[in-house]
């Protein structure tokens, strides 16, 4: 049985900046929402990839891309781009694994962001 343990990459000086810019409740509204965000779209991608609906699905993990990067969430949106490219590349077989790759780097990505901004307030 393999382990997995996907390594989270948060870039604190984004969301330091985010802090500075907005303050503290600004911020950690944006964080919040993006954070739903975020969950909401890992879900809805996973839902779109078992109806086959690839095209969509992109879109849907374009935006988790963006979002995530607006945060700080460095390797979750690098792992959304990869979801990306396998659909560009008609390649289902690693569109799963990279799906599921995106979705478990989701799940410790949040659980770290939201451990961090705790930390920052």
């Amino acid at each position: 049985m393999l382990a997995y343990d996907e390594g989270v990459r948060l870039d604190q000086d984004r969301l330091t900046e985010l802090y500075r810019q907005l303050g503290d409740e600004g911020a950690e509204d944006v964080v919040c929402r993006a954070l739903e965000e975020i969950a909401v779209r890992l879900s809805y991608a996973s839902k779109l990839f078992g109806r086959g609906d690839l095209q969509e699905m992109r879109k849907c993990v374009r935006s988790l891309s963006a979002i995530s990067e607006q945060i700080g969430m460095v390797a979750l949106s690098r792992v959304a781009l990869d979801v990306c490219a396998c659909i560009d590349q008609g390649d289902e077989v690693a569109l799963s694994a990279t799906l599921a790759r995106l979705t478990r780097t989701g799940d410790t990505s949040l659980t770290a962001i939201w451990d961090l901004q705790e930390f920052m307030m």
